[in-house]
């Protein structure tokens, strides 16, 4: 992984570019976590070699998941990166387009990047957090 700060002060902005073999959501955790990010939007595009993308279930209360075990193009990545209790914490969803023309899309699990990822992370001095909804089975943002 490289990366360079491209905007400084509070609202500070990253390109993040991921090497090839390099896994996607323990990549930007890892930046994220280093960095000290707390509350971040994070846009991307590139490809993977193959991803798990998830569906979530609302009675199960856990994500189907979705696996593209083929080269495909990542369309869209977005997502946020906000503190939950084990540090800032990557929520993307990805668009994965496939061979044949056909998309894959949900929860992005997990991603092997091939033959790169490029990524715009935008902080913020913003300071929301996750907190767990026993009720959804989810943690979402808790904006206080």
């Amino acid at each position: 992984m490289k990366w360079q700060q491209v905007q400084e002060g509070p609202s500070a902005v990253y390109v993040v570019v991921l090497d090839p073999g390099e896994e996607a959501l323990a990549g930007l955790t890892a930046f994220a976590r280093d960095r000290s990010l707390g509350a971040s939007q994070v846009t991307a595009v590139g490809a993977f070699s193959e991803a798990v993308v998830g569906w979530f279930d609302r009675q199960a209360e856990d994500y189907r998941r979705v696996p593209v075990q083929e080269q495909c193009e990542v369309l869209s990545l977005i997502g946020d990166i906000v503190v939950a209790d084990e540090g800032p914490t990557p929520h993307l969803h990805a668009v994965l387009g496939l061979s044949d023309g056909s998309t894959r899309g949900g929860h992005l699990l997990s991603g092997r990047v091939w033959p790169t990822l490029e990524v715009v992370v935008r902080d913020s001095p913003a300071e929301p957090a996750r907190t767990h909804r026993p009720d959804i089975g989810l943690a979402l943002i808790d904006p206080g």
